[in-house]
């Protein structure tokens, strides 16, 4: 009983193919990372954002959720992910009373987060909800 050892081979010829080497790799350039920082919103915390928007807008329209996304992307265009997320952080821990809500409430950086958030939500509220 002859074993044929071309199935074998082909295996081993295609899987060595499959492998990216960083001679392969294409680099990263200067000129993708605005691209990037701009959609850097994770999908989860973009939907999270549109549900409450609408929520807050009176339920669920076509119009409502057109608004809000386009809400989240123009809040997205002003601040990055993370400072967008210290930003909800600080504005729903500052409610906490005493002590306990001063590293929300008193700092400097939180206080400019807060009203960086603030100022994109306002400019983005005008630029997506028609009045």
């Amino acid at each position: 009983m002859k074993k044929s050892l071309f199935p074998t081979l082909a295996v081993l010829a295609l899987l060595s193919g499959c492998a990216t080497t960083q001679e392969n790799a294409k680099p990263e350039t200067a000129e993708s990372e605005p691209a990037a920082l701009v959609n850097d919103y994770p999908t989860r915390d973009r939907v999270d954002y549109v549900l409450e928007c609408v929520a807050k807008h009176g339920g669920l329209t076509y119009i409502n959720q057109y608004a809000c996304g386009c809400k989240i992307d123009k809040i997205a265009e002003k601040l990055s992910f993370e400072e967008y997320e210290s930003a909800r952080t600080f504005t729903q821990m500052q409610k906490t009373p005493g002590e306990a809500g001063a590293a929300f409430r008193d700092p400097k950086q939180s206080k400019d987060l807060r009203t960086r958030l603030k100022d994109a939500d306002a400019e983005a509220e005008k630029a997506c909800f028609v009045k």
